[in-house]
Formats: C-alpha cells, sequence, structure tokens
C-alpha cells in the first residue's frame, strides 16, 4: 500500500510539472507576440481584388485622414507600393514606413491630409511585377499588367468609394527599391494619370536598358519627382539615382520640379525610407502658388 502510494504520488507531481511548463510556455508564446502598430484610421478591404491578366488577387490596405469620418472634404491620394511595410509591423517582413503615424502627425502640424492606398506586394511575384523590363534571373515583366492594375481597377473603385480628388494634380505613386522603380516608370508611362512620384533606393539595376529608357523618355514637365537614395546603399545605386536625376535636369525638368535626397549613413531600409517620409510628401504636395 505505501509503495502505490509512492507511485501516485509521483505520477501526480510529474503531471502538475508539466501542466505548469506548458501554461508557462503558453504565457511566454503570448507575451512574446508582436501586436498591431496600425492606426485606427487604416482601412484593410474585405475582399481582394482581382489582378486582370495575372491570375491572382491582391490585398489593399487604405490609410485615411484622422478627421475623414467628420468632414465632407475631398482628398488628394497617394499610392504606394509594399503595403504589407507601410502600416504595420505585424504584416511586414522587415520593418514598416510608419506611414499612418507620420501622416496622423503631420494632419495636425502641417494640416496635410492625404488618402494613402497601399497596394501589397505579390511576394513571390515582386519581382516580376514590380520590374517593367523582362530579367534573366527574376522572369519575364509582370509590370505592364500591375500598373493596369493600379489605374484601371484600384483607382477607380477608390476614386467610386471614397471621397478623392481624382485629377491627375491631386494624384501620386511612391515606392522604395524595386517600387522605386516602377514609381518611376509610372509617372512617365501614365502622365495622365499621375502627376507626382516618390522615387526611393530604385532599383535601376534590375531593368536592362532602365537608365537608357528614363534618360531618352522624360516625365511631363509639371510632374514633381522626388528622387531619394541612402548614402550607405551599396553596389551602383548611388551613382545610378545621380546619373538619372542629372539625365532629368539636363532634358530640361524645371529644376524646381524635381529634388534629389542623398542622406548620409542611411542604408537600403524600412528605417531610412520611413525618416524620409514626412519630407518627401511635404514637398510633393506642396501647394502650387
Amino acid at each position: 500500500m505505501n509503495r502505490l502510494y509512492k507511485i501516485s504520488l509521483f505520477f501526480l507531481f510529474v503531471f502538475f510539472a508539466v501542466s505548469c511548463s506548458s501554461k508557462s510556455n503558453h504565457q511566454t508564446a503570448v507575451s512574446t507576440k508582436k501586436s498591431t502598430t496600425a492606426q485606427p484610421n487604416i482601412v484593410v478591404l474585405k475582399d481582394s481584388l482581382e489582378m486582370p491578366g495575372l491570375h491572382r488577387k491582391r490585398q489593399i490596405r487604405i490609410y485615411l485622414p484622422p478627421h475623414y469620418a467628420e468632414s465632407n472634404k475631398h482628398y488628394p491620394v497617394l499610392y504606394m507600393h509594399d503595403a504589407q511595410n507601410l502600416f504595420d509591423v505585424t504584416t511586414s517582413y522587415s520593418g514598416e514606413w510608419k506611414v499612418d503615424e507620420t501622416l496622423n502627425s503631420l494632419s495636425e502640424s502641417n494640416h496635410l491630409d492625404l488618402i494613402v492606398v497601399g497596394i501589397d506586394n505579390g511576394q513571390d511575384k515582386r519581382m516580376t511585377e514590380l520590374n517593367p523590363w523582362d530579367h534573366k534571373k527574376f522572369g519575364k515583366t509582370e509590370g505592364k499588367e500591375y500598373m493596369d492594375f493600379i489605374v484601371n481597377v484600384v483607382k477607380p473603385m477608390i476614386d467610386q468609394q471614397y471621397r478623392t480628388l481624382g485629377d491627375r494634380e491631386n494624384t501620386a505613386i511612391m515606392g522604395s527599391s524595386m517600387g522605386g522603380l516602377m514609381s518611376h516608370y509610372a509617372i512617365v508611362k501614365y502622365p495622365e494619370v499621375f502627376s507626382k512620384a516618390g522615387i526611393f533606393s530604385p532599383s535601376y539595376w534590375a531593368g536592362a536598358g532602365a537608365i537608357g529608357f528614363f534618360e531618352a523618355t522624360p516625365a511631363a514637365k509639371d510632374a514633381r519627382l522626388y528622387f531619394y537614395m541612402g548614402a550607405a546603399e551599396g553596389g551602383p545605386m548611388v551613382p545610378n539615382v545621380k546619373k538619372v536625376y542629372q539625365s532629368v535636369l539636363r532634358r530640361g525638368h524645371p529644376s524646381d520640379k524635381a529634388t534629389l535626397s542623398i542622406v548620409a549613413g542611411a542604408d537600403h531600409n524600412e528605417t531610412a525610407w520611413s525618416n524620409e517620409f514626412a519630407r518627401s510628401v511635404l514637398w510633393l504636395f506642396q501647394p502650387v502658388h
């Protein structure tokens, strides 16, 4: 009887220890889980949108100005690539731009109110969707279909469902890296849609003949072009953006409508782009006198 009692106590102890360990591990997992950093004025569309010609769908994330619900105002619109990295650390894969926090602050301090429409990247399709040119490593371009999706599907839906200023004067596009390359392409190829572009850390290396294309194909003279590059970005990044920017000016683009910001010590990442975002939107959307 005494032996059975000891065996029972042993199994009871083991059960208690395993139970406590399980609870402890669960509590640790819960406590280390990242919580959303998206502000309350971020809208994630319930239904993804079909991308014609690409046989896939895409999530859209929207930033609305802080007082959108209480006003009857119509707002300029900024279209941005890589939406997973714009508003929320839990959806990003390498940090976030903090677009929502920055614009909430600018709404109060500078009275700048924008709608931002973020288009999720296609993950494994990102390098083809955001490239207007074929690439021997990444594959055949899907850039035209991607931009047609923004221009012919996303923008009409946004203009219909939200209070936008839908004319080209109030419509901008912005992105970084491959998104910077695509934003420069968009301002050149869709001048009737976009009048402003934020061209952050553009990956001109990814498009065979990209630099020659931009040297030979200028944007509309009234387009506002904000070029940005971190001085610590490697390879040909800094020389390429300097070359393209100088060619833009040589082709006669007004110097007050094109600017190049090269930031000392800044690398190729969301932290650097986040730090530049406020300056860029204030310049792009400054009132025309």
